[in-house]
Protein backbone atom coordinates (compact mmCIF):
# COMPACT_ATOMS: atom_id res chain seq x y z
CA UNK A 1 0.00 0.00 0.00
CA UNK A 2 2.17 2.17 -1.30
CA UNK A 3 0.92 6.26 -0.80
CA UNK A 4 1.75 8.86 -3.43
CA UNK A 5 2.64 12.69 -1.71
CA UNK A 6 -0.83 13.76 -2.99
CA UNK A 7 -2.25 10.49 -0.85
CA UNK A 8 -0.42 11.35 2.23
CA UNK A 9 -1.65 15.38 2.58
CA UNK A 10 -5.23 14.14 1.05
CA UNK A 11 -5.23 11.38 3.88
CA UNK A 12 -3.69 13.69 6.61
CA UNK A 13 -6.34 16.21 5.75
CA UNK A 14 -8.86 13.55 5.83
CA UNK A 15 -8.01 12.81 9.60
CA UNK A 16 -7.80 16.03 10.71
CA UNK A 17 -11.40 16.77 8.87
CA UNK A 18 -12.58 13.74 11.34
CA UNK A 19 -10.93 15.28 14.39
CA UNK A 20 -12.16 18.80 13.84
CA UNK A 21 -15.84 17.41 13.31
CA UNK A 22 -15.35 15.86 16.74
CA UNK A 23 -13.85 18.65 18.25
CA UNK A 24 -16.83 20.83 16.53
CA UNK A 25 -19.90 18.55 17.73
CA UNK A 26 -18.63 18.21 21.47
CA UNK A 27 -21.60 19.88 22.71
CA UNK A 28 -23.66 17.02 21.60
CA UNK A 29 -22.56 13.64 23.94
CA UNK A 30 -22.32 10.30 21.85
CA UNK A 31 -22.95 12.37 18.78
CA UNK A 32 -20.66 12.84 16.39
CA UNK A 33 -19.85 12.21 12.42
CA UNK A 34 -16.74 9.92 12.76
CA UNK A 35 -18.18 6.55 12.17
CA UNK A 36 -19.81 8.53 9.39
CA UNK A 37 -16.45 9.83 8.03
CA UNK A 38 -15.34 5.94 8.23
CA UNK A 39 -17.77 4.49 6.28
CA UNK A 40 -17.83 6.88 3.32
CA UNK A 41 -13.54 6.53 3.23
CA UNK A 42 -13.78 3.01 3.08
CA UNK A 43 -16.39 2.89 0.10
CA UNK A 44 -14.03 5.12 -1.84
CA UNK A 45 -10.41 4.68 -0.50
CA UNK A 46 -11.10 0.77 0.72
CA UNK A 47 -7.83 -0.42 2.21
CA UNK A 48 -6.19 2.72 2.03
CA UNK A 49 -8.95 4.77 4.69
CA UNK A 50 -7.05 3.08 7.37
CA UNK A 51 -4.89 5.62 7.11
CA UNK A 52 -7.04 8.77 7.68
CA UNK A 53 -8.47 6.55 10.48
CA UNK A 54 -5.35 6.33 11.97
CA UNK A 55 -4.17 9.59 11.94
CA UNK A 56 -7.61 10.54 13.73
CA UNK A 57 -6.64 8.20 16.25
CA UNK A 58 -3.19 9.79 16.60
CA UNK A 59 -4.39 12.97 16.76
CA UNK A 60 -7.04 12.50 19.15
CA UNK A 61 -4.18 10.63 21.40
CA UNK A 62 -1.95 13.84 20.84
CA UNK A 63 -4.64 16.36 22.14
CA UNK A 64 -6.65 14.60 25.09
CA UNK A 65 -3.63 12.69 26.12
CA UNK A 66 -2.47 8.51 25.72
CA UNK A 67 -4.16 7.69 28.25
CA UNK A 68 -6.06 4.10 29.42
CA UNK A 69 -9.71 5.27 27.94
CA UNK A 70 -7.71 5.43 24.28
CA UNK A 71 -6.25 2.01 23.96
CA UNK A 72 -9.40 0.92 22.70
CA UNK A 73 -9.64 3.62 20.03
CA UNK A 74 -6.64 1.14 18.36
CA UNK A 75 -9.52 -1.08 17.77
CA UNK A 76 -12.76 0.22 17.80
CA UNK A 77 -12.97 2.53 14.82
CA UNK A 78 -11.12 -0.70 12.65
CA UNK A 79 -14.21 -3.38 13.51
CA UNK A 80 -15.86 -0.22 11.33
CA UNK A 81 -13.84 -0.26 8.75
CA UNK A 82 -13.44 -4.08 8.60
CA UNK A 83 -17.68 -4.48 8.33
CA UNK A 84 -17.64 -2.12 5.32
CA UNK A 85 -14.44 -3.51 4.03
CA UNK A 86 -17.04 -7.21 4.20
CA UNK A 87 -20.38 -6.02 2.39
CA UNK A 88 -19.97 -5.82 -1.40
CA UNK A 89 -18.66 -3.18 -3.33
CA UNK A 90 -21.63 -3.73 -6.26
CA UNK A 91 -24.54 -3.13 -4.30
CA UNK A 92 -28.25 -1.98 -5.82
CA UNK A 93 -27.97 1.89 -5.42
CA UNK A 94 -31.59 1.90 -3.61
CA UNK A 95 -29.82 -0.17 -1.34
CA UNK A 96 -26.73 1.40 -0.18
CA UNK A 97 -28.03 4.05 2.27
CA UNK A 98 -30.15 1.62 4.47
CA UNK A 99 -27.42 -0.50 4.56
CA UNK A 100 -24.49 2.05 5.21
CA UNK A 101 -27.01 3.64 7.68
CA UNK A 102 -27.48 0.52 9.73
CA UNK A 103 -23.96 -0.94 9.65
CA UNK A 104 -22.86 2.80 11.17
CA UNK A 105 -25.77 2.66 13.20
CA UNK A 106 -24.80 -0.81 14.34
CA UNK A 107 -21.36 0.09 15.16
CA UNK A 108 -22.61 2.75 17.90
CA UNK A 109 -25.06 0.67 19.41
CA UNK A 110 -21.94 -2.14 19.87
CA UNK A 111 -19.85 0.71 20.87
CA UNK A 112 -20.08 0.92 24.66
CA UNK A 113 -19.96 -3.60 24.13
CA UNK A 114 -16.58 -3.20 21.66
CA UNK A 115 -14.93 -1.20 24.55
CA UNK A 116 -15.78 -3.20 27.63
CA UNK A 117 -12.88 -5.48 26.73
CA UNK A 118 -10.26 -3.51 27.09
CA UNK A 119 -11.86 -1.71 29.98
CA UNK A 120 -11.92 -4.76 31.98
CA UNK A 121 -8.66 -5.97 31.15
CA UNK A 122 -7.16 -2.44 32.14
CA UNK A 123 -9.11 -2.11 35.29
CA UNK A 124 -9.29 -5.91 36.39
CA UNK A 125 -13.19 -5.91 35.82
CA UNK A 126 -14.48 -9.40 36.36
CA UNK A 127 -16.97 -11.00 33.71
CA UNK A 128 -19.66 -9.81 35.33
CA UNK A 129 -17.86 -6.38 36.27
CA UNK A 130 -17.64 -5.71 32.25
CA UNK A 131 -21.46 -6.71 31.87
CA UNK A 132 -22.58 -4.31 33.93
CA UNK A 133 -20.10 -1.65 32.58
CA UNK A 134 -21.44 -2.64 29.19
CA UNK A 135 -25.62 -2.48 30.90
CA UNK A 136 -25.03 1.30 32.76
CA UNK A 137 -23.00 2.28 29.23
CA UNK A 138 -26.19 1.25 27.27
CA UNK A 139 -28.28 4.54 26.99
CA UNK A 140 -25.60 6.32 25.67
CA UNK A 141 -24.66 3.73 23.29
CA UNK A 142 -28.12 3.99 22.28
CA UNK A 143 -27.96 7.57 21.71
CA UNK A 144 -25.14 6.54 19.86
CA UNK A 145 -26.83 4.06 17.53
CA UNK A 146 -29.76 6.37 17.04
CA UNK A 147 -27.42 9.37 15.76
CA UNK A 148 -25.37 7.27 13.92
CA UNK A 149 -28.09 6.07 11.86
CA UNK A 150 -29.81 9.20 10.95
CA UNK A 151 -26.00 11.36 10.43
CA UNK A 152 -25.44 8.28 7.92
CA UNK A 153 -27.62 10.22 5.51
CA UNK A 154 -24.52 12.23 4.74
CA UNK A 155 -22.54 8.62 4.00
CA UNK A 156 -23.36 8.60 0.17
CA UNK A 157 -22.93 12.38 -0.55
CA UNK A 158 -19.62 12.21 1.19
CA UNK A 159 -18.42 9.15 -0.95
CA UNK A 160 -19.87 11.04 -3.87
CA UNK A 161 -17.42 14.53 -3.08
CA UNK A 162 -14.68 12.35 -2.63
CA UNK A 163 -15.06 10.13 -5.76
CA UNK A 164 -15.93 13.77 -8.12
CA UNK A 165 -12.05 14.99 -5.66
CA UNK A 166 -10.55 12.44 -6.87
CA UNK A 167 -11.55 12.43 -10.75
CA UNK A 168 -9.92 16.14 -10.20
CA UNK A 169 -6.95 15.04 -8.66
CA UNK A 170 -6.24 12.68 -11.23
CA UNK A 171 -6.04 15.42 -14.26
CA UNK A 172 -3.39 17.32 -12.30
Amino acid sequence: MRLSTREIVVFAMLGSVMYASKIIMEFAPNIHLIGIFIVAFTIVYRRKALYPIYIYVLLTGMFYGFATWWIPYLYLWTILWGAVMLLPTKMPQKLQPFVYMTVCAAHGFLYGTLYAPAQALLYGLSFKGMIAWIIAGFPFDCIHGISNFFCGILILPIAKTLRIAEHNLEKF
